[in-house]
C-alpha cells in the first residue's frame, strides 16, 4: 500500500469507505468498533514510548517486543473490522487461537511475580502503569463496541476473545510494571456510611 495524499476530502460529508469501497456513516457501529481499536493501539504507542525511557536491559526488550506484537495484532483487527462481512482480500490478516494463547502465556508469566490481589486496585502505580490501565479501559470499550456490532452484523468471534484477553493482559502488565519499577499500587478504600 502506498499513501501519496493524506487528505482526500471524501469524508467531509460524514461518510467514509470500508476496505471494499462501501460508503458508511462515520458514526456507524463498524467505524466505531475499528476506531476504538485504533484508540487502544495509539494508547499502547504512548506506553511504548514511556517504556523506552524508563526500562532497562532484557526487561525493556521483552516488554517492548510483546507490546509491538499487540499493536500489530490490533492493526490486523482494525483491518478486519474495516472490511464488510463476507468480503476477503489477498493476504488478509486473521486473529487465531494461537494469538489468544500467546496473551494467556504472557499473563501467566507476569502473574508469577505478583502477589495475589486481596482488594481492588485503583488505576495508578506510576506513569507507565497508569497508562496501561488507561489502555485497558479503552480496550474494554473496543470490546463493547465490537459486541454491539456483533449483535447487528457478523464479527469474527476471535476478535471479541482477543480483545477480552488483551484487557486482562494489560491489567496484569500494569501491575507487573508497577512491581518491577518499585511503584506502589493504590488499593481501593471502601467508604462506609456513618
Amino acid at each position: 500500500m502506498r499513501i501519496t495524499k493524506v487528505y482526500t476530502k471524501t469524508g467531509d460529508k460524514g461518510k467514509t469507505r470500508l476496505a471494499g469501497g462501501q460508503q458508511v456513516w462515520k458514526d456507524s457501529l463498524r467505524v466505531e468498533a475499528y476506531g476504538t481499536v485504533d484508540e487502544v493501539n495509539a494508547s499502547l504507542g504512548v506506553v511504548c514510548a514511556l517504556w523506552l525511557v524508563e526500562a532497562k536491559g532484557s526487561m525493556r526488550t521483552l516488554v517492548e517486543h510483546e507490546l509491538r506484537w499487540v499493536q500489530n495484532k490490533l492493526f490486523d483487527i482494525g483491518g478486519l473490522l474495516a472490511t464488510k462481512p463476507g468480503q476477503s482480500f489477498p493476504n488478509m490478516p486473521s486473529i487465531e487461537a494461537v494469538d489468544v494463547t500467546r496473551l494467556e502465556n504472557l499473563i501467566d508469566g507476569w502473574q508469577k511475580d505478583l502477589q495475589p490481589l486481596r482488594e481492588f486496585i485503583l488505576p495508578g502505580g506510576g506513569t507507565i502503569a497508569s497508562s496501561l490501565h488507561l489502555a485497558r479501559t479503552i480496550c474494554r470499550r473496543a470490546e463493547r463496541r465490537c459486541v454491539s456490532l456483533m449483535r447487528k452484523e457478523r464479527v469474527d468471534q476471535a476478535i471479541i476473545i482477543y480483545l477480552n484477553r488483551l484487557s486482562d493482559a494489560l491489567f496484569v502488565l500494569a501491575r507487573w510494571v508497577a512491581y518491577r519499577l518499585g511503584e506502589k499500587e493504590l488499593l481501593w478504600e471502601r467508604t462506609t456510611s456513618a
